[in-house]
């Protein structure tokens, strides 16, 4: 088995939460694909994390952390900058993120700076979220995209907040385009569908982004489970299992965190039934995280996901 380059951005998320009765935020490491990283790792998959840090106390807990859950960090670089916090409030278990920290410390690793070596060196390759609003990660990633010999994955994972108007969204829209093209595999949430393609239904955007040249899409639906498309065959319906969720920080992120790791162990599937029996298992993974709380701290064992599911 080789290894899994996650290019994208780590920060401190800031939790709503409480503390005998006042409203208290609580610390907890983020980011999407730095949950993607960690996801990888406790399900066995050896895994590389390429992003730019800040140079403070808070970027120093990233660090420790990603090397205690065995996440590498031979890609990663320092900014002479502040961690970048996302201040987190919740509608129920699902978290609406705004940011803060100018300039961002997850959006300072340009094409100059990135580990071309460690990119080819990797079976498989995931870019995506918020650092590809930023023109130098944005880069980065593109020359990574360009270098990767192995499977390619991609995540847009939108951040609303992000996007300063309609020519934002409409930029965006060629950046997912783009990557979509030359991905073997792209994972959207039905929240990134409808703000990517209004009104559109999830089947529809899966086929569209399969016609861009997306070899499989999968397209996450929280409580409802995913729609997979795979190969040639008609968009299907994966259910997820039901869960009590408390908190759906890193949810989505653990779906893609497990289709990364089966994919070091075991490649592309072949037949659509294959990608149909990963992406249950992504979605009991997912289940689990959503019970508990905090992202990246959340994300399981195998040995977690069958003890609770049973498989």
């Amino acid at each position: 088995m080789g290894y899994a380059v996650v290019l994208g951005e780590a920060l401190v998320d800031l939790l709503d939460s409480e503390c005998d009765g006042a409203p208290v935020y609580r610390q907890a490491i983020g980011g999407g694909p730095l949950n993607v990283a960690v996801g990888v790792a406790r399900l066995g998959g050896a895994v590389q994390f390429v992003g730019s840090l800040g140079d403070d106390v808070l970027a120093g807990r990233i660090r420790d952390f990603l090397t205690a859950e065995q996440v590498g960090l031979a890609g990663a670089v320092t900014a002479a900058v502040p961690t970048t916090l996302a201040v987190a409030t919740f509608s129920g278990a699902e978290p609406d993120f705004r940011f803060y920290g100018e300039p961002p410390s997850y959006a300072l690793l340009g094409p100059d700076e990135l580990d071309v070596a460690l990119v080819e060196g990797a079976d498989v390759l995931y870019c995506g979220s918020i650092v590809l609003l930023a023109p130098a990660t944005l880069a980065a990633a593109r020359r990574a995209w360009a270098a990767a010999p192995g499977l390619r994955v991609f995540d847009p994972n939108v951040r609303p907040r992000l996007l300063a108007g309609p020519q934002a969204l409409a930029g965006l829209r060629e950046v997912v385009a783009e990557f979509a093209g030359g991905a073997h595999l792209v994972k959207l949430s039905a929240a990134d569908a409808e703000l990517l393609y209004p009104g559109e239904p999830v089947e529809s955007v899966a086929a569209y982004l399969r016609e861009l040249g997306a070899a499989t899409v999968v397209v996450t639906l929280g409580a409802a489970g995913a729609v997979v498309a795979a190969a040639d065959a008609d968009p299907v319906r994966v259910p997820a299992p039901k869960v009590d969720a408390v908190d759906a920080t890193g949810g989505g992120d653990s779906v893609m965190a497990a289709l990364v790791a089966d994919l070091l162990t075991g490649g592309e599937p072949v037949e659509p039934s294959g990608w149909h029996e990963r992406v249950g298992y992504a979605l009991r993974v997912a289940g689990l995280v959503c019970e508990r709380p905090g992202g990246a701290v959340a994300m399981p064992t195998r040995d977690e996901v069958r003890q609770r599911f049973g498989a």
